[in-house]
């Protein structure tokens, strides 16, 4: 039985078919915590015999927490409440041959990016400099720097906490050599202190990626290079949120004097509200000026 379909069942038994529906597909493992984004219609006291359950059918479960707040704030983190199992927000989580030591509190994570995570670093090419924008706990540049043969990985936040969780998963995969953590904005870092040198950046924060694609770009060497642009497109019925992404980029573009440029490929990476999807953008910046 696969991990989705046993969580299906979890929730049917604890709740019945139709509430189930509102909250299976709300639960995310991580390493050996489970987290259930709560439902705004759902009580803190009505998830905590769901997350015994999980406790019971799930032995590699040993915590049950709800994210009991949106993602908040400059460092992009939600509020917990406990709900079963130890109290304990650190855990060792596992994706593509990686170990990342997280504490859910200090730092976003988001399992549901493994597939992204993966797509992105095999398209590395051997030698290439990368420069991640806003990399958390570093999933996607260790993952790159594992699987791929960059030549260097820039690896920036803002967050202190997310940045020293980095630097311990950087000495626990083994990239000292290659990923480089850098504490900061990366909306002054990148086309100011690294600028003309990268050939690949990531912007996995849908938040900034329209604001600081300028930065992007003045980081690509000799103004040519592939972005990867995350954003979070609401779009009406019937509009495809891909060519929304697009859009979006093609009138910052506009903006900054970019002409020549390619899109390589443009797909919604997950549902994050009603109507409401994170698209990726594959975007190759032929020449910037």
């Amino acid at each position: 039985m696969t991990k989705k379909r046993l969580l299906r069942e979890i929730a049917a038994e604890v709740y019945g078919e139709e509430r189930a529906r509102k909250i299976w597909s709300r639960i995310d493992i991580i390493g050996d915590i489970a987290v259930i984004k709560k439902p705004f219609d759902i009580s803190i006291e009505e998830l905590k015999p769901l997350a015994e359950a999980l406790l019971q059918r799930l032995p590699y479960v040993k915590s049950v927490w709800a994210a009991s707040s949106p993602i908040e704030g400059e460092y992009r983190i939600r509020r917990f409440t406990h709900l079963a199992g130890e109290r304990r927000t650190t855990t060792l989580y596992k994706e593509h041959g990686c170990v990342f030591k997280i504490d859910i509190t200090r730092v976003y994570i988001s399992p549901r990016l493994s597939t992204e995570h993966k797509r992105v670093a095999e398209q590395v090419r051997p030698g290439e400099v990368v420069v991640n924008m806003y990399a958390g706990a570093g999933l996607f540049s260790i993952i790159i720097a594992r699987h791929a043969k960059p030549k260097r990985v820039y690896s920036i936040d803002i967050n202190p906490y997310a940045y020293q969780l980095m630097v311990e998963n950087v000495k626990l995969n083994k990239v000292e050599e290659v990923v480089i953590p850098m504490l900061g904005d990366a909306g002054k870092i990148v086309g100011k202190d690294i600028r003309n040198e990268a050939d690949r950046v990531l912007m996995p924060l849908p938040e900034l990626a329209l604001q600081h694609l300028p930065n992007a770009v003045d980081a690509l060497r000799g103004g040519r290079g592939v972005v990867h642009v995350y954003l979070h497109v609401f779009a009406e019925k019937g509009v495809d949120p891909r060519r929304k992404a697009v859009q979006l980029i093609e009138e910052r573009l506009a903006e900054i004097g970019v002409k020549n440029y390619e899109f390589l490929l443009a797909r919604v990476v997950r549902t994050v509200g009603p109507r409401k999807s994170q698209v990726v953008v594959d975007l190759k910046v032929n020449e910037s000026t």
